[in-house]
């Protein structure tokens, strides 16, 4: 929990940093113009990539599998999309990541383990 408030501080104002500084480099219309670039782009990937998502696992769960792989994609879909619309360069990589499959895998593996993590101290229950 402590880690995620030192995000939350530093991560925002590492991006206001770089806002300001490509402000001063390449002039402040081309920042916004590719703040909003980012935004529209993201909205889209995320919009297909969670479509994706979601027939995906509606394939699995008629077929009698539990989608567990799909609910990961569909977490890192949100945060990616969300990250996308977020503006700041540092936001918008980490969200660009999230939504690309291939580059989504490690980040679903930290989920996994955090998650694994937490059922094996017993902050999580699973009810059968």
């Amino acid at each position: 929990m402590r880690y995620l408030a030192l995000l939350i501080i530093v991560i925002p104002a590492i991006d206001i940093g770089f806002l300001l500084f490509s402000g001063k480099t390449i002039g402040v219309l081309p920042t916004i113009a590719i703040i909003i670039l980012t935004g529209l782009v993201g909205a889209y990937l995320a919009k297909k990539e969670g479509l994706q998502t979601i027939r995906r696992a509606q394939e699995q769960l008629a077929f009698g599998q539990m989608p567990g792989e799909s609910i990961l994609d569909g977490i890192c879909v949100i945060i990616g999309g969300t990250l996308l619309l977020t503006p700041g360069f540092i936001t918008d990589f980490f969200g660009f990541l999230l939504l690309f499959p291939p580059s989504r895998t490690p980040f679903k593996l930290l989920i996994k383990n955090f998650l694994f993590r937490r059922i094996q101290k017993g902050n999580i229950k699973i009810i059968k």
